[in-house]
């Protein structure tokens, strides 16, 4: 029999060249990262992660980020050695069409994988997400007889996740929230792709992540297993902090010329250097993908030890029942994602002769109403709640128990401690945008984000992933359009909504009242299958008369005929979205005077729409029907989707300007006068 460290260090070498030949017969792919922090890998897995390859969904295993997601194949290796449902051939078939081991990790995709990582600095920001929810569920259902959230999030990043400066923002959150169950495992192995760090990136990380309150650790041989264990534990210990250790490793561990070098990052080693890493680790070239059984049963412990502790959670869960019924009951349906019974009941109701709102204000009412009914609903905005108005008014501040509270304030009163549901994200949008995401992957929480629509740009890359990944993150956008007014075109949105648009899988609504608003939000919390935003206005708008035009409930459909001035075929459809709605309205009546037979459509939701079915889009917008005008204060450019070649729209050219709201209506041509004046135009044509 070998003796331990033998084994040990024939584990570590499996993972090593699991990947590198997975990449060599790819032909592409990442093997420094694989091969130089293999080591610290297997510590974690062998030693501390709590996990079931049996079951990759139990809700209280650890989780584990690849933040680093193009060393992919390190992870695939661990999932396939651990005993997942993932084979020897889906190895081999690494980067292949239909393959389950693409280039970087996609959630759902790969059983284990957690997240689907790649563009640098995400996946530490969504595990900061994950921490949140774990210590927000931990607080809201663990008694002091039944713990049943009670996990870590590690997560394994490298030098290139810690240039992005997402890292940075959600860094400094965590530690100001202190959350002790936050372990992140930097491979520092100072080489970039383009060549060392010492190029660009000389700063001290560890006094930085000490600095943001983190517990910081250095281990100086990323091959040294015992203090790789020895770091991991104490990180545990520490409750009070989030935890980095720094390990020294080599990146393309072994490879002769390249180690050490970023000649090994990013291309396979090629077969002269793959054969020199191997003689350098006294591992077998003549045969590829090769696994000992003796490894494979070490590995495969894994699996009973899971089990095993599945099992305590699930006995333990049986005694939670016992103890707790009602609290168990609601455990078991926030786990499950689905909305408490009447969670749209007490909503507030705006009939006609309702005072003119804005949609934020109408959303604030909302919340209110939403919050009391959907406890899984937790959230905030990037230090704009007073504009926003995205608060939770009286369910507390999430913060750490421990915070020294003297002299702070809150706006939203409740508890200060990890069950609040007020998350202040601080100006940080694209963290806040990951950290959600974060959440929503870890699961019992429905996560939504608040800031003004112009920033939506700095948190794209989070937003593309939540739809990507198909999470129910609700992305809440205010202040929509030239009506900012006075802050001027730094702070008016015109590309912001269609570009948004053009998001696969994302759900983009902008109502046009506050019952569309209603409506906005009844589909934001049952749209399970991708993220929502949510697009309010800061001006006051009118409450549309319903007695006059259809219910508020189209907005179900995404589009639908909100008016029209006869049952006769129409000479002339107009159509628009939000603050551009209740004009367009106006518009109509006025040509309606006129003798045009006119139809209105709000469209608040192109996605909803697109999906109806085609007799009812080709009802709401009939094919031979070519007159057709679009209104919205944003770029014209995508308008034609709707209107085609014969119709036209009125929107933005340029940029916005620094004016009461009032006046850029008026000065950029979204008035009704405007709308009567282009339609007559287009009819007069033929």
């Amino acid at each position: 029999m070998p003796g331990k460290n033998e084994l040990e260090k024939r584990c570590i070498d499996t993972i090593r060249f699991l990947a590198a030949d997975a990449i060599e017969k790819a032909k592409s792919g990442h093997p420094g990262m694989p091969l130089g922090a293999a080591a610290a890998a297997y510590a974690l897995w062998t030693r501390h992660l709590k996990h079931n390859p049996r079951n990759p969904n139990w809700p209280d295993r650890d989780r584990f980020v690849l933040s680093s997601g193009h060393a992919s194949m390190l992870l695939y290796a661990l999932l396939h050695l651990t005993g997942y449902d993932l084979s020897l051939d889906d190895i081999k078939n690494f980067r292949q069409w239909g393959s389950r081991t693409p280039g970087h990790p996609e959630y759902r995709h790969t059983p284990g994988v957690e997240v689907t990582t790649g563009p640098l600095g995400q996946g530490l920001a969504n595990a900061v997400g994950m921490a949140i929810a774990e210590a927000h569920l931990a607080a809201r259902f663990n008694t002091e007889t039944c713990k049943v959230v009670d996990h870590y999030t590690f997560v394994m990043a490298g030098d290139g996740d810690m240039m992005e400066g997402v890292v940075y923002e959600a860094a400094a959150l965590a530690g100001h929230l202190k959350l002790g169950k936050l372990i992140v495992i930097y491979d520092d192995n100072q080489v970039s792709l383009a060549g060392s760090t010492g190029l660009t990136f000389t700063e001290d990380v560890a006094m930085r992540f000490k600095a943001c309150g983190w517990q910081v650790q250095k281990v100086p041989d990323g091959n040294d297993v015992a203090a790789l264990d020895r770091a991991i534990k104490k990180a545990k210990k520490e409750t009070g902090k989030p935890s980095l250790v720094c390990v020294r490793t080599t990146i393309g561990y072994g490879a002769p010329g390249k180690q050490g070098t970023c000649d090994a990052h990013g291309s396979p080693l090629g077969e002269k250097e793959l054969r020199g890493a191997k003689d350098t680790c006294a591992w077998p070239d003549e045969q590829l993908f090769y696994v000992t059984e003796d490894v494979l049963k070490y590995f495969r412990k894994a699996v009973s030890r899971g089990k095993k502790t599945e099992n305590s959670w699930i006995n333990a869960m049986t005694d939670f029942r016992l103890k707790n019924q009602s609290l168990a009951a609601e455990f078991e349906r926030t786990l499950a994602g689905g909305l408490p019974a009447e969670w749209d009941a007490g909503w507030p109701e705006f009939p006609a002769g309702s005072k003119d709102i804005a949609t934020r204000k109408a959303s604030e009412m909302a919340m209110q109403a939403i919050a009391a009914q959907v406890p899984d609903l937790a959230g905030g905005s990037a230090d704009l709640n007073p504009s926003t108005f995205t608060w939770l008014k009286g369910l507390g501040d999430f913060q750490s128990p421990s915070a020294p509270q003297e002299g702070l304030h809150g706006m939203v009163g409740g508890p200060w401690n990890y069950s609040g549901r007020n998350i202040h994200f601080g100006v940080r949008e694209h963290a806040m945008g990951a950290i959600a995401v974060g959440m929503a992957l870890h699961g019992g929480c429905i996560p939504y984000t608040a800031t003004f629509l112009t920033f939506a740009d700095y948190m794209r890359p989070p937003m593309r992933l939540a739809a990507l990944m198909g999470m129910r993150v609700i992305f809440v956008f205010t202040h929509d359009s030239i009506g900012v007014g006075e802050d001027g075109p730094t702070h008016q949105p015109v590309e912001q909504i269609m570009n948004l648009r053009q998001v696969p899988n994302m759900t983009v609504l902008r109502p046009a009242d506050a019952n569309e608003t209603l409506e906005a939000w009844r589909l934001a919390l049952a749209n399970t299958g991708g993220p929502t935003a949510l697009i309010f206005s800061r001006q006051n708008l009118p409450v549309l008369d319903r007695s006059l035009c259809a219910p508020a409930a189209g907005v179900r459909q995404g589009g639908y005929i909100l008016w029209e001035s006869s049952h006769l075929e129409p000479h002339l459809i107009l159509m628009a979205t939000g603050s551009e709605v209740a004009m367009t309205f106006e518009a109509a009546r006025r040509l309606a005077k006129d003798g045009v037979r006119v139809r209105v459509v709000s469209l608040p939701s192109w996605e909803i729409f697109d999906r109806q079915a085609q007799d009812y889009r080709d009802r709401v917008l009939p094919p031979h029907i070519s007159k057709r005008l679009a209104v919205e204060a944003g770029i014209r450019l995508g308008w034609e989707h709707y209107t085609g070649l014969a119709g036209d729209s009125i929107g933005m050219d340029t940029f916005g300007a620094s004016a009461p709201g009032p006046v850029l209506y008026e000065k950029f041509g979204l008035t009704a006068d405007a709308i009567v004046a282009r339609a007559k135009a287009m009819l007069q044509k033929g």
